[in-house]
């Protein structure tokens, strides 16, 4: 009998090393068991397949020696050994490292875990290594769509109602500088008379370039630009023979080079030009970025002969204005489906996953409690990153705004953040139970987010008051509080990377489809923010 029972236990034993075996096999991510001496106890399936080595190569031998055929643990110039951390702090360690791959990078995030006895002592290590190199791109990229949209901004912003084409190309060169990081520049127009490019605003060059650089139409990279309307970006123009001017260009010492052309309805009117003393310095995101600001300083040039030769410029330029609100309000929300369909899918598997391990493990009882616990903290990150990324697409583009109007998606915007901050918050809304034009949703929901944000961040307020009133003429939305008020006779305070500037963006919005925009308040007495948006005629709405 005490043969049998001693059997069992020992087939337990293996069903549960079987177990493991087969949940860290489960995982994508590259997992090692390690003891204090750094050799490997254990490894999944995919770090036996990416070193190439069969388990008995690799396992009762150190980690570093069996995948690096190095004589010491992990350092410079590759990664730091979390497992050494690990071992000094007895507590949990992250590191981060980027392996150079040639044309791209490969990111991976390294975690040492410690295994710890009934005693508190380490027994082991565990070794997490993920790849994490999609997520950053994702970040990237997304970081890189928020920059261009406030950096669209900025130049929409100082060039919108401005009337003198000198101000503007010198307001629009002088911001395109700044976000390349350009020693040197030019913005060059058309002459149509002449067919040639001459420069209409510089800055960093020599008095030459003005007085003796005049080219026609597809004469060297410049009029070549102006021809083709396709952007460059060189490495070091000062080696190009396609360069017009040689001698110039070695005068201004230019080597770092990026040109765009500026249009105006598929037409190209002139020329943008950045320039550095650093070779290479330009890269495919300063074109992208350079394109963007190039539309929008060709629209506002555009706006001049508009204004000069058409009574009804004013209009026309509100439509292109409006058109650069709709293509934000797109792109915001073909990040915010992109986001959805990859990124949130991706985090929704991981948690479920992560969640039935967990579960698995305590039914189980697989591992020590440490083990578990490990998992279940694992789980709540999962869940936390899930519920972030929620956030962030409903900031981006309001499932509600689309699914149900504006009436509810203010409704629960307002009472998702006022009411999550301690604030009271009453609501009254008539007519507005419907869908409106698009243009007069998105401006009342983006300007009611703007609103709301300053009244969480300003107004020190314990109540609040939303009320939106629809006719068949216009809506009207009033957003008060209670709080500690301000003068809003004195200019709004902006700081160089464009905070404090929504209230300005808010006025425009409003401009922009032809409303009102009044704030009436004083410091003790609160805040109220009226805005009233017109109703296109002849749109036909919908009763939800």
């Amino acid at each position: 009998m005490e043969n049998k029972q001693q059997s069992d236990q020992s087939n337990v034993k293996v069903d549960r090393e079987e177990l493991l075996q087969s949940i860290l096999n489960a995982s994508v991510d590259e997992i090692m068991i390690i003891d204090k001496e750094y050799i490997v106890i254990d490894a999944n399936n995919v770090v036996k397949n990416k070193a190439g080595v069969q388990p008995s190569q690799l396992t009762g031998r150190r980690c570093y020696e069996a995948l690096y055929n190095l004589n010491k643990p992990c350092g410079a110039p590759s990664w730091e050994c979390p497992l050494t951390g690990v071992l000094e702090s007895r507590s949990a360690v992250t590191v981060s490292h980027t392996v150079n791959l040639g044309e791209k990078n490969q990111h991976l995030m390294i975690h040492g875990y410690p295994l710890l006895d009934s005693d508190g002592n380490i027994i082991s290590m565990m070794e997490i290594k993920r790849d994490v190199s999609v997520e950053r791109e994702q970040e990237a990229q997304l970081l890189n769509r928020k920059n261009q949209i406030a950096a669209l901004h900025r130049i929409a912003s100082a060039v919108a109602d401005l009337r003198d084409l000198d101000t503007i190309l010198k307001i629009g060169l002088d911001n395109v500088m700044e976000l390349v990081e350009s020693e040197m520049g030019g913005i060059l127009l058309v002459n149509e008379k002449t067919r040639t490019l001459q420069y209409g605003v510089m800055r960093g060059l020599s008095p030459h370039h003005a007085r003796e650089l005049k080219m026609k139409i597809g004469e060297g990279i410049i009029g070549r630009v102006a021809q083709s309307g396709e952007p460059v970006v060189i490495g070091d123009v000062s080696k190009d023979p396609r360069t017009f001017r040689p001698d110039l260009v070695r005068e201004d010492g230019m080597q770092g080079f990026a040109s765009v052309p500026l249009r105006v309805a598929g037409k190209i009117i002139g020329v943008i030009i950045v320039s550095s003393k650093k070779a290479n310095h330009f890269d495919e995101v300063d074109i992208e970025l350079l394109l963007s600001i190039g539309d929008y300083i060709g629209t506002a040039i555009e706006q001049i002969h508009l204004y000069e030769s058409l009574a009804e410029a004013g209009q026309k330029y509100q439509a292109l204005l409006k058109h650069a609100l709709t293509a934000q309000e797109q792109e915001r929300k073909r990040i915010a489906r992109e986001i959805h369909d990859e990124t949130s899918q991706a985090i929704t598997s991981l948690t479920l996953n992560l969640q039935a391990l967990a579960g698995t493990a305590e039914q189980r009882q697989l591992g020590d409690a440490e083990f578990r616990q490990m998992l279940n903290k694992v789980l709540s990150y999962a869940v936390y990153a899930g519920n972030e990324i929620v956030k962030l697409m409903k900031e981006l583009r309001p499932t509600l705004l689309d699914e149900l109007g504006m009436q509810s998606a203010i409704h629960r915007y307002a009472k998702d953040h006022l009411q999550a901050r301690g604030i009271n918050l009453n609501t009254e809304f008539a007519g507005a139970d419907r869908r409106f034009p698009q243009e007069v949703e998105v401006t009342l929901f983006r300007v009611a987010q703007g609103i709301i944000g300053n009244v969480l961040e300003h107004s020190e307020a314990k109540n609040a008051w939303v009320k939106l009133e629809c006719d068949d003429m216009q809506c009207t939305m009033q957003i008060s509080d209670d709080g500690k008020g301000f003068d809003p006779s004195l200019p709004p305070s902006i700081a160089a990377n464009g905070r404090g500037a929504g209230q300005m963006i808010m006025k425009e919005r409003i401009d922009f489809v032809g409303g009102v925009y009044q704030i009436d308040s004083a410091p003790g007495k609160g805040t109220s923010v009226t805005v009233s948006v017109p109703i296109p005629r002849g749109e036909t709405h919908e009763t939800n």
